[in-house]
């Protein structure tokens, strides 16, 4: 559920894409909700692990650029 912020027109494009994918995969329609509104709340720093989790991206971005060996 990667998403990556180019405007809201293409947000939304790539919101229906991956509810299209996840529907194709064999989730609910009640799962495919709770998966967006979950991204939502993380993406808006509804957790008190969002440093945590930019801290992992951020590693994770050296990694796949060989910038830092896993």
């Amino acid at each position: 559920m990667n998403m990556h912020s180019y405007g809201a027109e293409s947000s939304a494009q790539c919101v229906v894409v991956e509810v299209e994918k996840l529907a194709e995969d064999g989730f609910t329609q009640k799962e495919i909700d709770s998966l967006v509104r979950l991204r939502q709340w993380y993406q808006t720093g509804g957790s008190d692990r969002v440093g945590v989790m930019r801290h992992w991206e951020f590693l994770k971005f050296l990694v796949e650029r060989g910038k830092l060996q896993a």
